[in-house]
């Protein structure tokens, strides 16, 4: 198939007129996709969320929430709970943590009630709140010599000694009054220096008072993917792939659409080209059997890969195509009375096409009509024939399937003096084509073998 293949114009070409077999391919996606929730249950999401009061950078926010979902958090908020139907990998694969504008941790939980997701979510909040308060050494079990409290005593202290040491201290220039104030600025020193230890406690302190934020709200639908949502997945994703499949086809399709390349294959000249006015589509033979039922059903008996026919024009201006097509093979072969009418076997479109021609020709020259296989063309022997016509439509037959007609009938004895591509056209429905009847030597025979 040409670029036209991926335009917008040939995938809806596609929907028009496989829209049946579209329609079908797209129920059984849904079944598919109604399948699958019935194999994953559904799941419920609920979140909590864990407030960080102070001033947080971006990089410590993110660490916040990796430990927030960390196994560290997650096992403790498992021995809490203490689920045994569920392990302690799925929970961690259950819980995850984001970090939002605001310093906020959200902390979410996915089960497979709505009751255990929000019992869940707010464990682990509880479980980081206390994880997170005692790495900072705000709990019970931190050191209390080196707290916020203890530095604060320390200070107290320091203030009193300095005071005390003030009022001793002589202000003369003596051994001991250096060495009093000496002591003094020591001391201011280290004043100073607990001070500072004092503000960072008071920072790692407000740093760790972290509030949850209340409990998880208790989810009331499914988390995505919903069945709904899994339905309408599959409808469309069968819907695509069937429309792939198509283009996918009509990209290695090998049938030649272009007069140019249907003479170049046969090794042959164009005559000219007619038309075919038909009410049933060209598109759509009739076959039977329970392939062709099937096929019916389906819509898949519709050729969707040619063009829409244009309306065909009048009976007059389809004859004058035979009759001129006609004319030039009288003074292409003028001592030619016999010629043989190739067309290519399920070629509705060519048959028909050759037919109207037998009737136009009349007996001179007369036209006899063969029919031969595609699989394994068979052409009879040169009899009084003085060559041989081919008849088909664009895009039935591909290079390989042409060069076999050809060399069919350059084994019976036949060269080839031209060739006729017939098109369909639509007929109104207040048009008939017109209903000829062939004259009794003009008929068409199956080609077997052998002279007929």
């Amino acid at each position: 198939m040409s670029d036209d293949t991926v335009r917008l114009v040939t995938i809806g070409r596609i929907l028009r007129r496989r829209r049946r077999f579209l329609v079908i391919v797209a129920v059984v996606g849904a079944l598919a996709g109604f399948g699958a929730s019935l194999l994953f249950p559904p799941r419920y999401t609920a979140s909590a969320s864990v407030l960080l009061p102070g001033q947080w950078e971006e990089r410590e926010l993110l660490t916040q929430s990796e430990i927030a979902a960390s196994s560290a958090v997650v096992d403790r908020a498992a021995d809490a709970l203490g689920w045994t139907d569920v392990s302690r990998g799925e929970l961690r694969n259950a819980v995850s943590s984001q970090a939002s504008n605001g310093n906020i941790i959200k902390i979410s939980a996915t089960a497979d009630r709505p009751q255990r997701a929000q019992q869940l979510s707010d464990q682990v909040a509880q479980q980081f709140v206390s994880f997170a308060a005692r790495i900072a050494g705000s709990t019970a079990d931190s050191d209390p010599t080196s707290g916020p409290e203890a530095l604060r005593k320390q200070v107290a202290e320091t203030n009193q000694h300095i005071s005390d040491l003030a009022r001793a201290a002589d202000p003369g220039q003596t051994v001991e009054s250096v060495q009093a104030r000496t002591d003094l600025e020591k001391l201011r020193a280290g004043l100073q220096e607990a001070m500072k230890k004092l503000e960072l406690a008071d920072q790692t302190a407000s740093k760790a008072g972290m509030v949850v934020m209340g409990p998880a709200a208790r989810p009331s639908a499914p988390a995505a993917p919903t069945r709904t949502q899994l339905v309408i997945v599959g409808a469309l994703l069968f819907l695509l792939l069937a429309v792939a499949g198509h283009l996918a086809a009509a990209r290695m399709n090998r049938r030649l659409r272009t007069p140019a390349e249907i003479t170049a294959a046969l090794g042959s000249s164009l005559l000219g080209t007619v038309d075919v006015p038909q009410e049933r589509p060209a598109h759509r033979p009739r076959g039977r059997g329970a392939r062709a039922r099937v096929g019916r059903l389906l819509g898949l008996d519709t050729r969707w890969d040619i063009a829409i026919p244009r309306t065909w024009a009048g009976e007059a201006e389809l004859r004058i195509r035979y009759r001129r097509i006609c004319a030039h093979l009288r003074r292409q072969l003028p001592s030619a009375k016999r010629l043989l009418v190739v067309v290519s076997g399920g070629d509705d479109v060519a048959r028909r096409a050759a037919e109207h021609l037998v009737i136009e020709s009349g007996s001179d020259p007369l036209l006899r009509m063969v029919e031969v296989s595609v699989s394994q063309p068979m052409v009879p022997d040169r009899d009084t024939e003085s060559g041989a016509l081919v008849v088909l439509s664009a895009g039935s037959r591909s290079a390989e399937e042409l060069a076999d007609i050809a060399g069919a009938c350059t084994d019976g004895g036949h060269a080839l003096v031209g060739v006729v591509v017939a098109g369909p056209v639509r007929a109104p429905s207040a048009a008939q084509p017109p209903d000829h009847r062939a004259p009794e030597l003009a008929v068409r025979q199956h080609a077997a073998g052998g002279s007929v």
